[in-house]
């Protein structure tokens, strides 16, 4: 008979040896005795900054700039002295210039010349030896007038003024540029060819029959006076813009003066304002200026004085008229 088998015994497991329980040392406080801080409300993090944006790549016109030309000239800020250079450049290409200088020099000198080969020594005892010019500048002053309306004029006729002022956008500058320029080469041709005539009727006729009366003074005046009425149509022509309207002005301005007394005389009540007109006029203040005639007592002080003064009121008029308007 077979006996049950008896049950087995669990074996006993090994037991595995334990750390020992160790207590995490506690931080010693910093003085004995300390009261611990009451504490507030727990520390807000502060808020992350968003990250830079990435820099956009350039475009293809950025890149094409980029590469561009670069134009070793360097950038100036324009002045007085730029306007100057550029009127002094279209003065001197236009034809207008040639041609009404070369009149104006013709006139003069040939007409000068001819009276000195025609009078004698004893004829200039109580006149100066710029008197021959004279009768040339009668003529002439008509050329000058005319140069300085087409100075300003012909530029607003042909519509150039309007790449002057791109070019230049102070209007000011421009203009006073013009009447420096102008005044400058009428002032040099009309002393230049008025003291060759002086000269050449000097060296023909200085002898002994001949007076000493001075005339350097005729040269100066006399040039004054001619360029002041090239610079008074010039402010015509600025302000008028017409180059046919202000050369008609102009000829008003200086024929009707010398013609116009003739008529005023014959009423009692204008003619003093006929006798005025007549002595203001242009022609007879040149006479004064050379004294011609009646006139030797006179210089032409007052004649010169007055033409200042009307070119002067022209002037400003023109500058407040150009600010103004558009072009």
């Amino acid at each position: 008979m077979t006996t049950p088998p008896t049950p087995q015994q669990p074996q006993a497991q090994p037991q595995q040896p334990q750390a020992p329980h160790t207590q995490a040392p506690q931080p010693q406080q910093a003085y004995a005795g300390a009261v611990a801080a009451p504490q507030g409300p727990p520390a807000t993090a502060p808020a992350a900054q968003p990250a830079p944006a990435a820099p956009a790549p350039p475009s293809a016109w950025q890149q094409a700039m980029s590469n561009a030309y670069t134009s070793p000239i360097p950038v100036k800020r324009t002045n007085l002295g730029h306007a100057l250079t550029s009127e002094w450049t279209k003065i001197k290409s236009v034809r207008s210039t040639v041609w009404t200088l070369s009149i104006f020099l013709i006139l003069v000198i040939g007409i000068g010349l001819l009276a000195v080969a025609n009078t004698q020594s004893d004829d200039y005892q109580d006149v100066p030896f710029t008197v021959p010019a004279f009768f040339g500048l009668m003529l002439g002053q008509i050329c000058l007038i005319t140069l300085g309306v087409l100075v300003t004029s012909s530029e607003y006729g042909t519509g150039m003024i309007r790449t002057t002022f791109t070019a230049s956008p102070q209007r000011h500058r421009v203009l006073a540029a013009k009447i420096l320029i102008f005044f400058t080469v009428a002032f040099v041709a009309s002393a230049g060819s008025i003291l060759l005539v002086g000269l050449m009727a000097s060296g023909a006729h200085s002898g002994p029959e001949a007076g000493d009366i001075p005339w350097g003074g005729t040269v100066f005046k006399g040039a004054l006076y001619v360029s002041l009425l090239g610079v008074l149509a010039l402010a015509v022509g600025s302000m008028l813009r017409h180059s046919a309207g202000a050369i008609t002005t102009m000829l008003g301005v200086v024929l009707v003066p010398a013609i116009l007394p003739g008529f005023l005389g014959i009423w009692d009540s204008t003619q003093k304002l006929g006798e005025k007109m007549a002595d203001y006029n242009a022609i007879n203040s040149l006479a004064k200026i050379f004294q011609i005639d009646d006139f030797d007592s006179a210089t032409g002080t007052s004649q010169l004085v007055l033409l200042i003064v009307l070119t002067a009121a022209a002037v400003v008029g023109a500058f407040a008229l150009l600010e103004k308007r558009d072009v």
